[in-house]
């Protein structure tokens, strides 16, 4: 659902460039409160994977494809502020480097496909999960259902962002019909995906699963024949605790390498035998003529545009290595990213500490009289 330069007209693109910066900003500080030693190693992992997956066209019907918009994966892996910005990060990958979606339009497609499915899928993810028995089963359902609304609810954004700032005009209900009908058939392969991988991931860490938090039992881990809790120990705790530490931190490590390795097996080898039917929208934009006034793309000629190395013939060696080009460096961006937002909390936590720490009153409110010695 990447739209290209010249769909949108230049008001709404710039107003939808606004909100984009907005959502963005807004992320970038509730994300410190989602980023811990869980999340922050997984959030460029994450965004490596959706890049990955989104090479993946699959057929949803005669004539077109769907790929996943990934907004629900990133929410419940990582959480919505964590996941707005994994989409945005793989928006910015695809458009500067494989001319994917227009530069003019980045406004359009984060809107679209970070913020609106991020948010709407999160919601009822979190709605679904208080009704439904606490268990991981129920998790998944809530994320198979959260991921199929999600493509649909941005299929109706983008219809109305048309209706606004639409190109060409064209009856918006025949717009609406078109788009909602086809997005609703690729919102099932995406429910798929997305439930498969969360609960593969579940399956094997709870704990990493930021919207299963509070909902599944502590991990624990078998050390010496003894069932252990595997939090963080500190100083003065038991060997056994400190070793299931070790073996927790071990799990979360192949976690990442699992997840590192599946997504360049997708992007550098499964993603040559992606369907090459047009997407939804172009399909749609095709036969209702909302593309007649599209322009080219402003990297048209990169040497990665189209996903495919610039002077390599192969085409399954260029566009395998196209893939994962793409998820190093996204994967290298996002962490990046998050590695910042991360630091930036780690920061803020030890000024409150310090802060705390000399800032201790009296019991009459006087600083100067330590409570202690009162």
């Amino acid at each position: 659902m990447h739209v290209p330069d010249g769909f949108i007209n230049v008001p709404v693109s710039v107003a939808t460039g606004a909100v984009a910066a907005t959502a963005v900003a807004v992320s970038l500080r509730g994300a410190r409160r989602e980023l811990d030693e869980r999340t922050a190693p997984l959030a460029g992992l994450v965004a490596a994977f959706v890049f990955a997956v989104q090479m993946l066209n699959f057929p949803v019907a005669a004539g077109t494809s769907g790929h996943l918009l990934g907004g629900a994966l990133a929410a419940i892996l990582v959480g919505p502020y964590t996941g707005v910005l994994c989409i945005s990060v793989v928006l910015l990958m695809q458009g500067i480097l494989f001319a994917d979606g227009g530069l003019t339009a980045l406004g359009v497609n984060i809107t679209n496909m970070a913020v609106v499915t991020t948010v709407v899928a999160y919601a009822l993810f979190r709605g679904l999960v208080r009704i439904l028995p606490r268990t991981r089963r129920s998790i998944t359902g809530a994320t198979f259902v959260a991921a199929l609304v999600s493509v649909p609810a941005a299929a109706l954004a983008f219809t109305g962002m048309y209706a606004v700032g639409g190109t060409t005009d064209i009856p918006i209900g025949r717009v609406a019909v078109a788009m909602t009908g086809v997005h609703v058939l690729i919102g099932i392969g995406e429910a798929v995906i997305t439930a498969l991988t969360v609960g593969a991931v579940i399956a094997v860490r709870p704990d990493l699963v930021y919207g299963a938090r509070g909902l599944t039992a502590p991990l624990k881990l078998r050390v010496g024949g003894e069932l252990v809790d595997a939090a963080v120990p500190g100083a003065g705790e038991p060997v056994a605790a400190r070793s299931a530490s070790a073996s927790a931190s071990a799990s979360t490590r192949n976690v990442r390498i699992a997840g590192l390795v599946t997504a360049l097996v997708l992007a550098g080898f499964v993603s040559y035998y992606a369907s090459s039917s047009p997407d939804g929208l172009e399909k749609v934009a095709a036969d209702q003529g909302i593309d007649e006034k599209t322009e080219a793309h402003h990297t048209d000629g990169s040497p990665l545009a189209g996903y495919g190395v610039a002077d390599i013939s192969d085409g399954r060696l260029s566009g395998g290595l196209a893939g994962v080009i793409g998820v190093g460096a996204t994967v290298a961006v996002g962490s990046g990213i998050f590695w910042a937002v991360r630091r930036r909390r780690t920061a803020e936590g030890a000024g409150a500490g310090q802060g705390a720490v000399g800032g201790g009153a009296g019991p009459d409110g006087d600083p100067s009289v330590p409570a202690g010695n009162a």
